[in-house]
């Protein structure tokens, strides 16, 4: 079994992924395109005029791109004060072009300091997974379910135990090595997840909107690289094959990182 980082460990990674990184993407993910399919899937689902939370913010990126597209009021949450500086000094660039408002503020998900009911979508962005331990993780999905009203959703955009497997599956067929989680993740067992009761009212749904952007770029990228001639590198996240497969339909269930969608009915 892999070692796992500390709470501080963690901490400490992204502190240097925001000194290193600033305004980029990549203080949260060097995979850009997967960034933006993550941003699609998640747009639509915020309403006009509704007040949402973004958990796990990083600099702002993807939370200023929610309200410049639409009229809502959005506050960025990440539990890296240098991440949070860097996404007030972004907001102050792109608030001219904002159709909504967008606010940040420092805090963590295991203890949300906002009131009960406050949200009518909270999102989470690859934030559960970096909570060490299972207790953890529940404790922090029950703190979104708290601070969303009633009629809302929360929406955790998370990586995935099954996603990886089938992932890995594929690859040992193809003759590859499998892929691991970093040593500061630990991903989601989507059917546990599904499963558990969380509260009256509350339910689960999974959408997979990542499988064909994995197959192309952690499968068939690996072995177009061996081709002769092939300018193809496996690790370039901006490459020619990332795009495309950014922009192509899902299809199957390879996609590590999974949507979950729980809704407060009330």
């Amino acid at each position: 079994m892999k070692a796992k980082l500390e709470d501080s460990g963690i901490k400490e990674h992204w502190t240097s992924q925001a000194k290193r990184h600033g305004a980029s993407h990549c203080a949260s993910w060097s995979d850009a395109h997967a960034i933006e399919i993550e941003k699609r899937v998640i747009a639509p689902r915020l309403r006009e005029g509704s007040r949402v939370l973004d958990i796990g913010c990083s600099n702002g990126h993807a939370t200023l791109a929610y309200a410049q597209a639409l009229d809502i009021d959005i506050t960025g949450m990440d539990y890296v004060p240098e991440m949070i500086e860097a996404a007030r000094g972004h907001l102050r660039e792109a608030a001219p072009g904002l159709r909504g408002r967008a606010s940040f503020e420092t805090g963590d998900i295991r203890a949300l300091p906002f009131a009960s009911d406050s949200f009518d979508t909270v999102i989470t962005t690859r934030v559960v997974i970096n909570l060490q331990n299972l207790e953890a993780q529940e404790q922090g999905i029950r703190e979104c379910l708290r601070v969303a009203r009633p009629g809302g959703e929360v929406l955790l955009s998370e990586a995935t135990l099954q996603g990886l497997e089938a992932l890995n599956r594929l690859r040992a067929e193809l003759g590859q090595k499998p892929l691991s989680m970093p040593a500061f993740n630990l991903y989601l067992d989507a059917d546990t997840l599904a499963a558990k009761d969380w509260g009256p009212g509350v339910t689960v749904e999974t959408l997979e909107f990542s499988s064909t952007y994995y197959l192309f770029t952690r499968v068939l990228k690996p072995l177009l690289e061996h081709l002769p001639g092939s300018l193809v590198k496996a690790v370039d996240p901006l490459s020619e094959v990332n795009r495309l497969a950014g922009m192509l339909p899902s299809w199957g269930d390879y996609g590590v990182q999974k949507l979950f969608i729980l809704r407060k009915n009330g």
